[in-house]
């Protein structure tokens, strides 16, 4: 019977330890958030070979012969295997529950110097907007992007509510996930230790277009994130048709194809199709109240408060690039 289970147990190690079941870890909470799920896959792996050789060491023993008609004997229980069988249990889910409390505070903790950064986060049917409140531009207002941008190996808190229905903002790589409740704002805290691009998901069944709420987070270097707050302060400060083809790339290239962006967004009407010979008040209807008229063949998911969310000057940026890009008048 040790045999089996050890057979059992070993087989079952390696599918676990062999396949790449988690996403790359990408962050310092990454490590101690694994670090959870990797000892309740041990403590369940264990349980289960000793089980499972249990069962097939029974099988094996105490199977009946092809000519045995009786009965099975009767059993009236064993009060030591019912203490263990008790004791084991409570013991591994308090260890579990203590781990991970442990680990969740050492996970939310921010570094003690007070050098992180702070972003808002707000969700929506069926978008992300992210806010800096330390980058102030030229206008006075911060920083308002449709993409998350940060930069790497510096400890991000996250304040995150919703001015709809529940959502919940995660990044796979980071680990850390966290609702979205409207009227409430709940954290997260992330410190992201690797260069790259992430997709931002929401997690919470929240309507019809769920599966494609979603954005992206870019990881850079100190320099190359200073050098994009330079940049964003200067595309807000000229305004116009600039600011409108940055706000186009972060926010709608997504959802639309436009070929003067090369986006290839499949979830909204081709841009270059759509507004062809449109006007002026036609567009900034379809930006700001997207449900007066809907495309044909396509459902009512575009978020319907741009113009809550982005300012006059961004609106008129974002109207005057779609016109010039796509022939309109």
């Amino acid at each position: 019977m040790t045999l089996v289970g050890v057979a059992v147990g070993a087989a079952l190690a390696l599918v676990a330890l062999l396949i790449p079941w988690l996403p790359d870890a990408a962050s310092e909470q990454a490590g101690i958030v694994d670090s959870v799920y990797w000892l309740v896959t041990v403590i369940c792996v264990a349980i289960f070979a000793m089980v499972a050789g249990v069962a097939v060491y029974a099988v094996y023993k105490f199977r009946a012969q092809p000519d045995d008609l009786d009965d099975g004997s009767p059993i009236h229980g064993h009060t030591g295997l019912e203490i263990v069988w008790t004791l084991v249990p409570t013991a591994l889910v308090t260890l579990i529950a203590v781990y991970s409390g442990v680990a969740l505070a050492k996970a939310e903790n921010l570094p003690e110097d007070g050098g992180h950064r702070v972003v808002n986060v707000t969700a929506e049917q069926f978008a992300w907007s992210f806010e800096y409140p330390d980058v102030e531009l030229e206008n006075g207002e911060p920083l308002r992007t449709g993409e998350l941008v940060l930069p790497v190996d510096q400890a991000v808190e996250f304040l995150i509510t919703s001015k709809d229905v529940l959502h919940s903002f995660w990044v796979p790589e980071w680990r850390m996930k966290q609702d979205a409740v409207k009227g409430v704002t709940t954290r997260t805290v992330v410190e992201p230790t690797k260069v790259g691009t992430y997709d931002v998901i929401c997690t919470e069944l929240c309507g019809l277009g769920h599966a494609i709420m979603r954005s992206q987070a870019r990881v850079l270097s100190t320099e190359d994130f200073q050098a994009w707050v330079a940049e964003q302060r200067r595309i807000a400060a000229e305004g116009g048709s600039v600011q409108g083809e940055a706000l186009f790339t972060a926010q709608c290239a997504s959802c639309h194809i436009l070929e003067a962006a090369g986006s290839q967004g499949q979830v909204g009407p081709n841009l270059d199709e759509a507004l062809q010979g449109a006007d002026e008040e036609f567009v900034r209807e379809s930006i700001v109240d997207p449900s007066a008229s809907i495309a044909e063949g396509y459902e009512d998911v575009m978020p319907g408060n741009f113009g809550e969310l982005f300012t006059d000057e961004q609106v008129d940026g974002l109207v005057e690039y779609l016109l010039e890009s796509t022939g309109g008048r």
